[in-house]
């Protein structure tokens, strides 16, 4: 019988490259995502490629009514997950606190951390209903470091980074794992995101070095998904090799 994994943020970037990954090594997928065109797109090509059985769920996990309603709402044969991956999240802007939107603020960390939270609850309660399961939580580099004008984004991803620990420990009496991935630099559309649609703008944050690809850290959550039951990789941070730090890149 196949293990359940549930992606959250499935429709691009690193959550589409993770439900891919998966999907071509045995696993049936739960996608979620906002956008219900892109949603049915990647069921399709998964479909067509594997043997995996695909279920899209198309919901904000910013909103609380809607990421509970749609995670009560799994049939019965997708209740048993296996893998929940809280990939969803955004940064929005690069500003100084005091030039910052309070809007982009709002959804950073309605997005980053409560969106986190509203799958995690049901999932893990369903997981310590079954005494096992593996959590694995995106985080970033900016979640343990800080950079100029990250402010709010890199508070965020402390929270995650914050959050992983705690859960690891409350949730270790279940036997249920509990990990974080925490990336450096990776070309997806993070940074067209980021500065809402500018696409030269976001073309430069990976200029002159070779960033990572989603496909990349989708190896990793495959490495940290798939290890004996008796191990547990509670962090791991992956940088491209040209970058040292959240501010510090080879640039040629």
């Amino acid at each position: 019988m196949a293990k359940i994994a549930l992606i959250t943020g499935a429709t691009s970037g690193i959550g589409r490259a993770c439900a891919e990954k998966l999907a071509a090594n045995g696993y049936d997928v739960i996608i979620t995502g906002r956008r219900a065109d892109r949603l049915a797109s990647l069921k399709e090509e998964i479909e067509k490629s594997c043997s995996a059985h695909v279920l899209a769920l198309q919901y904000d996990v910013s909103l609380k009514t809607e990421a509970m309603n749609a995670i009560c709402s799994l049939p019965a044969a997708w209740k048993e997950i296996d893998l929940l991956i809280n990939n969803a999240g955004l940064a929005l802007d690069l500003k100084p606190i005091h030039e910052g939107n309070p809007d982009d603020w709002d959804t950073m960390v309605d997005t980053n951390i409560k969106g986190l939270l509203y799958t995690t609850r049901l999932v893990s309660e369903i997981m310590a209903g079954r005494q096992k399961g593996h959590i694995i939580n995106i985080g970033s580099i900016a979640g343990k470091e800080v950079y100029p004008n990250g402010n709010v984004y890199s508070a965020t991803k402390h929270a995650v980074d914050g959050l992983t620990r705690a859960m690891r420990i409350d949730l270790m009496k279940f036997g249920i794992k509990v990990s974080q991935i925490a990336p450096g630099a990776v070309e997806t559309e993070f940074s067209e995101v980021r500065f809402k649609g500018n696409r030269e703008r976001a073309k430069k944050v990976y200029e002159g070095y070779q960033p990572l690809k989603a496909e990349d850290v989708a190896e990793a959550v495959f490495f940290v998904a798939n290890l004996p039951p008796h191990v547990n990789i509670n962090d791991l941070v992956i940088m491209p090799t040209a970058q040292a730090g959240s501010y510090f890149f080879n640039r040629k």
